[in-house]
């Protein structure tokens, strides 16, 4: 009978045991529910729910370390190449970057004296010499079209340099591949006429056929008509900006300064650059000058350079 009697006693007492462990379970997994309760980490609908943030805390965006080391690296490696391509070039600075694109452009609107009759009325392409901006940028653009030098296509490549071309077909029908290099790299190729005359000694239609003829072979030769637009010479009258117009053409940019291997020449009294200065240039070799494309350059952006200014995309402003 004691053994019965002793048996019974332990499972008695097992049974309290078990009981009281099971309560001290309970009694731990309910402090802490309660110390989580406290502390904001459950909400209430479910323990295993996030709290959400006090009020005015806002949620963290930083991308992770890796993202902002492999950014920084690529800025690196970026400048190390512009370095590179300003060392190869004889370059004595590295050209600036021009910042970005404006998300706003600039009303562009016609030079004061530049207009000609009827210019708002008709809303005539405006002939300008300088984009509005206070940002010290600059835009190269270069004419004609001769001079196919292929060093130069390499260097403006290397150093990432925009530009933009104005092209009279009479001289660059000899070699369109030369140019749509040029476009493949993203430079904008404009209307220079087919022939290159004095467009006032002309008359309407004849002006209109030099304009519309040489849209034709753009789209033709380069897919797409532009609508800039620069006149032989800089010269211009009503029938050339009303033709221009008609033909598709919503701007006529000439310059402000112009650069030759050898020296600059400046439309303003000042004889200095000026933010968003049209600046002009030939596609122009030894047989016209004391040196190459490759050393215009060099001139251009010796200058702009050392006076802190970067070279900017003309379109991207238009």
């Amino acid at each position: 009978m004691r053994v019965v009697v002793q048996n019974d006693i332990n499972r008695s007492y097992g049974t309290r045991g078990t009981r009281r462990r099971r309560a001290g379970v309970r009694g731990a997994l309910a402090a802490l529910a309660l110390a989580a309760a406290v502390s904001g980490c459950t909400q209430p609908g479910g323990a295993d729910k996030p709290a959400p943030p006090a009020h005015g805390a806002q949620p963290l965006h930083a991308p992770p370390a890796r993202a902002l080391d492999s950014y920084a690296s690529r800025l690196r490696a970026a400048y190390a190449a512009r370095v590179a391509a300003a060392k190869r070039w004889g370059l004595a600075k590295v050209p600036l970057q021009a910042p970005p694109a404006p998300a706003h452009k600039p009303e562009i609107t016609a030079r004061k004296g530049f207009e000609v009759d009827d210019q708002e009325e008709l809303n005539l392409p405006p002939v300008f010499t300088t984009v509005p901006t206070k940002q010290k940028i600059v835009f190269l653009t270069i004419d004609d079209g001769e001079n196919k030098d292929p060093a130069f296509l390499r260097m403006m490549s290397d150093l990432k340099i925009p530009y933009t071309a104005f092209l009279s077909n009479y001289l660059v029908k000899d070699d369109y591949g030369y140019f749509k290099k040029m476009q493949a790299e993203g430079h904008t190729l404009n209307n220079h006429t087919l022939t290159h005359p004095y467009l006032p000694g002309l008359s309407y239609a004849e002006q209109k056929r030099e304009i519309c003829g040489m849209q034709d072979i753009m789209k033709k030769q380069f897919g797409q008509a532009p609508t800039v637009f620069r006149p032989p010479y800089g010269n211009y009258n009503h029938d050339t900006l009303v033709a221009a117009k008609s033909c598709g053409i919503k701007y006529a940019p000439i310059w402000d300064e112009e650069v030759y291997v050898d020296h600059w020449e400046y439309r303003e009294d000042d004889r200095q650059l000026h933010p968003g200065d049209i600046v002009l240039t030939h596609f122009r070799g030894r047989a016209d000058w004391n040196g190459t494309m490759v050393d215009d350059m060099r001139r251009f952006l010796g200058k702009v350079t050392a006076e802190g200014y970067a070279v900017a995309r003309l379109e991207d402003y238009l």
